[in-house]
């Protein structure tokens, strides 16, 4: 069985979704530690100037540590200033009026606080749904597993019965544990995902935003784009350190 595990975003882009569509388990690290100015409360839609971020304001003065499933939202009038800015610059885009309203709902929930994990799940299985990925998904603190790093990776994954395991292409730190992996009879692969490219407002094309520019400009087509950008998942000795450049644009907030 594959799992993957990585910590929940806000509105995440294409690769996320895939590295969820490829396993047959996904778990959220929320017991993870919480990463201010991160993907974990921030993402970017396409403007007309290029990349815009949507960052979700949450309380972590003497919050020093604090893991994920903790966060809470501080400014919960954060929705109505992100459901402006997508109805902005997608207001024309072919599906706004198929995502919008349901985007609304969901942002609109949290507008009396709340804590930022919830949302982000909200989101992600809304997302994940429209873009017809049925992996099951499980909070890893609902799993009760100790450790750090790979050796809490190793727990979550002989605990739900994995065989092999999926990392997000940054987690590049796993290079150095593999020993921990097979110790356990884990094999070990990194997701290879290249972004694709579609039509998009308000050329040049960016890539790296949210799933959701995929989805307001392709609609049901998504799941097909989205697919278009995997290809054959890397053995460890296939993997190359990654420039800091290259892991800041995707989900460098993976486990």
């Amino acid at each position: 069985m594959k799992i993957a595990i990585s910590q929940p975003a806000y509105l995440p882009w294409c690769g996320f979704f895939d590295l969820v569509d490829q396993v047959d388990q996904f778990v959220f690290l929320d017991d993870a530690q919480f990463v201010k100015q991160s993907w974990h409360h921030r993402n970017r839609i396409k403007t007309p100037t290029g990349l815009q971020w949507l960052t979700v304001p949450v309380a972590y003065h003497g919050r020093l540590g604090q893991p994920i499933s903790q966060v809470i939202i501080r400014d919960p009038q954060f929705w109505e200033k992100h459901a402006r800015a997508v109805e902005v610059n997608y207001g024309k885009a072919r599906y706004f009026h198929l995502y919008y309203p349901p985007l609304r709902e969901i942002l609109q929930r949290y507008s009396s606080g709340g804590q930022l994990l919830d949302l982000n799940i909200d989101l992600i299985e809304w997302l994940a749904g429209e873009l017809k990925i049925t992996t099951p998904v499980v909070r890893s603190s609902s799993l009760n597993t100790d450790g750090q790093r790979s050796f809490k990776l190793v727990s979550i994954c002989k605990l739900l019965g994995a065989t092999e395991y999926v990392s997000p292409r940054s987690a590049v730190y796993l290079l150095d544990d593999l020993s921990l992996f097979a110790e356990s009879d884990l094999q070990v692969r990194f997701q290879n995902y290249m972004h694709p490219t579609y039509d998009q407002r308000f050329a040049p094309f960016a890539p790296y935003a949210s799933v959701l520019d995929l989805l307001l400009n392709h609609g049901p087509a998504s799941r097909e784009i989205l697919q278009s950008g995997r290809a054959l998942a890397l053995r460890p000795e296939d993997v190359q350190p990654v420039e800091k450049d290259s892991v800041e644009k995707v989900e460098a907030a993976s486990a």
